[in-house]
Order: C-alpha cells, then structure tokens, then sequence
C-alpha cells in the first residue's frame, strides 16, 4: 500500500512540473497589425549632373546631393502593395563645374573657364525645401519586412538658399541668393530596390536658371541626380 501511495504522488508531482514546463515553452501571441504602413521616411545619396550644358561646360569633380524627408504612406487595395504618398523634405545639391560665377547677387555673370586657366574652387549649392508625391508598389506582408518595391512621382523644390563660390588663388568671389536661379523646380523620379537598397533617380523637368547667360547663350541646365535611398518605417 504505501509503494503504491509513493507511485501515485510521483505521478502527481510530475505532472505539475510538466505542465509548469509547457506552459512557459509557449510563444507569446503576437498581433499582426493588417493595417499597416510602410516606408515613410527617407534618407538619399546621389551624384549629380547637369544636363543641356553650354558649349565648353564641363564637371570635374564628383558633385553630391543628400536629402531627407517623411511620406505618408496611404494604401488603396486591401491587400496595401499600392499606395500613394505625399510628403515633405530638405534637399541639399552640390554642383563642381567650370562656370564662374562672378559679379553680385543681382547682377551675376558667368564665364566658362578655360581649361588652360588654373583654380583652386569653382561650385554652386543649392538647399530646397521638397514637396514630393508618388504612387507606390510593393509585394510587402504584415509580417515581412523585406520586399520588391518600386515608387515613382513627383516632386516640388522651393530654392531657400544659394552660395556660389569662385577661388582662382587671386581672388575669391562668394554669391549668396543668385537672382538668377530659379526658384522653384519640379521634376520626376523613381526609386526602385529590394529591402533596404534602392536605386533612385531624378530628373528636373524645369531648368535650375530662370534667366541668366554665357557666352550669349541662355542658361538652361538641367539636374540629374543619381544614387540610392533609404527608407524607414
């Protein structure tokens, strides 16, 4: 009799502690959130180019943009793999060439340097306040993060600054708020990539000069800018 009560309260005894052990080997419940959003924030790296030069302009040197700026990702299927996104962000562009820029803010002039003329600096900055807007694909899940995406749009800058600096080691000549740029720009972009790579580009549709000349002929460069960008919940 009291082999079998020893062998009943080991049973017992054991099967407390088994169910002990299944009970905190459970996984927690983890809520899917079905109606989530993706990528609306962004960060972006590119080289830029300037395109429909003057005769004689050239860039020597690697001119660079970087930017940054929010999206509010808004789906439109059930599914959420489209959507469309409104945003705002800075952007700030660089451009190394060989078009001096001298004279005053109101009065520039531009002279393309020769290459037989030595200088040290010669660029034009630019930093934009962006309003872009692009309509989104991508084969995401509630419950992956990487994915093919592929967004395309469109996007406003409003011009907030300019600096164009000329160093020839004689003189150095500094223009702040060229009259002549633009000020507003719009053009088209896409980025397309996979999980945290993507592929960017852009082109300006309107020209970074609203008037301006060298050499008598009309200032209407172009921007092109090529790179990568980043996006973050």
């Amino acid at each position: 009799m009291r082999s079998v009560l020893s062998f009943l309260l080991f049973i017992s005894v054991f099967n407390v502690f088994s169910q002990e052990s299944q009970t905190s080997e459970k996984k927690p419940n983890i809520k899917i959130d079905s109606l989530y959003r993706e990528d609306q924030f962004y960060f972006g790296f590119t080289y830029n180019s300037l395109q429909k030069k003057p005769d004689g302009l050239s860039q020597g040197r690697f001119s660079t943009g970087l930017s940054a700026g929010f999206l509010r990702d808004m789906p439109v299927n059930k599914a959420r793999t489209v959507a469309i996104a409104p945003g705002i962000g800075i952007c700030y562009n660089k451009y190394h060439q060989n078009l001096a820029i001298t004279g005053t803010s109101q009065i520039p002039v531009y002279t393309v340097i020769p290459s037989s003329e030595y200088y040290t600096t010669n660029r034009f900055s630019q930093l934009l306040v962006e309003a872009p807007i692009e309509l989104r694909w991508r084969n995401s899940t509630p419950e992956s993060y990487k994915f093919w995406r592929v967004y395309g749009g469109f996007k406003f800058s409003y011009l907030v600054y300019d600096k164009s600096t000329f160093d020839d080691d004689k003189s150095r000549v500094v223009i702040e708020n060229n009259n002549d740029f633009n000020p507003i720009l719009y053009g088209t972009y896409i980025s397309v990539g996979y999980n945290t790579w993507n592929v960017y580009a852009h082109y300006g549709l309107n020209s970074l000069f609203k008037s301006g000349k060298v050499n008598g002929e009309d200032l209407e460069m172009h921007s092109l800018n090529i790179g990568i960008i980043f996006y973050i919940l």
